[in-house]
């Protein structure tokens, strides 16, 4: 994108210039939201472009445009706002794709703006049921979209994933993600796509759920893979080689149901090299393992970091951050997928700062730990054993009851 000084440009429309240099040289693409894989693993290439959640499929979330700096962000003003039709809580990052702006507000209505100056493109209303606000832990929220070959998806708090026509703002498609109608499952997440499938999780780990992530066909909706991220019922066959693994972990049956937790609510990276996806898993249900697992097992994935094979959602890898999780201690933080060099040689990393208070880095082909280091004083455990690749010395006085450390 050619770039433009702006030495010389009056401080009352800088701000005007600094939002310009965000959306791209032209507002009225042929087909808005023209999205692909290729053109988020080219992210760089247009700066001015927001076109994932986390920018690129890295998760990094850092953005190459310079004439925003040290020097004249203090010079910055409105350039324009919008104002969302309801006062209640607001996260989403919004995208931006070729001088159109895609958010979201609460209750997951969906906004298109024109973005050098705010006006309303249009507004897609999934008309959730707001009847099932409560079963949301915190507020109807929403974290945003994804866009993909002209369309834009997003995440109902009720449990849909609906596809718009990013022209109109119509409904392409509705999809209901719940596998149970009987539980509190929510979605307050922003969809990621990846090989043209839409991968989605949900929340509700707190009110009783099994946690899972689906992928759907980012042009007809229909499911293509799904993830579960803790066992079911131990009298039923497990659901592949990942709960497999997992059943072996957990104890008695008290967690089926309980629903076992595990919600996949917000954290997702994609290595499109290695062709994995990442994703941070949530808290178990019970929170306490005593009740939970009969205060025994690891019980995975709860608290998890997961490679999956991006095609098929079979297990890869993966690394437990807190093992038993008595405490909330989530995995669902951002993953930051990058090269470093360690011990002289580049290494494929991910990175981590989950709420148990350390940070990680992983070898996100392998899932080998490389590192994990206290950043705040924590009280749940005794340290990391590298010599048994990162496993926490737990605290030999019970969990339950107990107060901990934590990193939010």
């Amino acid at each position: 994108m050619r770039q433009t000084g702006l030495a010389s440009l009056p401080l009352k429309t800088l701000a005007v210039a600094v939002l310009l240099s965000l959306v791209g040289p032209a507002l009225a693409a042929d087909i808005p939201a023209n999205v692909d894989g290729a053109r988020i693993i080219a992210a760089d290439k247009e700066p001015g472009n927001w076109m994932s959640t986390g920018r690129t499929y890295d998760e990094q979330r850092y953005s190459p445009l310079k004439q925003i700096s040290d020097k004249n962000v203090g010079e910055l003003g409105l350039a324009w706002s919008y104002k969302l039709d309801l006062d209640r809580g607001v996260e989403a990052t919004p995208i931006v794709v070729d001088g159109v702006m895609y958010t979201t507000g609460p209750f997951s209505v969906v906004y298109a703006l024109d973005a050098r100056n705010g006006k309303l493109i249009w507004k897609y209303d999934p008309q959730s049921d707001r009847n099932r606000a409560g079963e949301a832990c915190c507020d109807a929220v929403n974290r945003g979209v994804a866009v993909w070959k002209g369309k834009v998806y997003v995440g109902v708090l009720d449990g849909r994933l609906e596809a718009i026509d990013a022209k109109t703002g119509q409904r392409a498609w509705s999809v209901d993600t719940r596998a149970d109608h009987t539980r509190s499952y929510t979605i307050t997440g922003a969809p990621r796509v990846v090989n043209g499938k839409v991968v989605i999780g949900n929340g509700g780990a707190e009110f009783g759920v099994r946690g899972y992530v689906t992928a759907y066909d980012a042009e007809t909706g229909k499911e293509a893979w799904r993830f579960y991220t803790v066992p079911g019922d131990p009298k039923l066959p497990p659901e592949g080689k990942g709960m497999e693994i997992a059943a072996k972990t957990w104890f008695g049956d008290a967690y089926v149901e309980q629903g076992g937790g595990g919600t996949a609510w917000d954290s997702f990276a994609y290595d499109p090299e290695l062709n994995l996806l990442y994703i941070g898993v949530g808290n178990g249900s019970l929170w306490d393992p005593k009740w939970r697992s009969q205060a025994k097992g690891d019980n995975l994935f709860l608290s998890s970091i997961v490679a999956v094979n991006a095609d098929t959602g079979e297990y890869v890898w993966h690394y437990q951050t807190t093992p038993g999780d008595a405490w909330d201690y989530t995995a669902t933080q951002h993953m930051i997928l990058a090269e470093l060099p360690i011990d002289g040689k580049p290494r494929k990393v991910l990175m981590q700062a989950p709420k148990n208070g350390f940070f990680y880095v992983i070898d996100r082909a392998t899932g080998e730990l490389l590192s994990a280091k206290g950043i705040v004083p924590q009280s749940w455990t005794k340290g990391m054993d590298m010599k048994t690749a990162g496993r926490s010395w737990m605290k030999t006085t019970p969990p339950t009851g107990k107060t901990a450390s934590a990193t939010w």
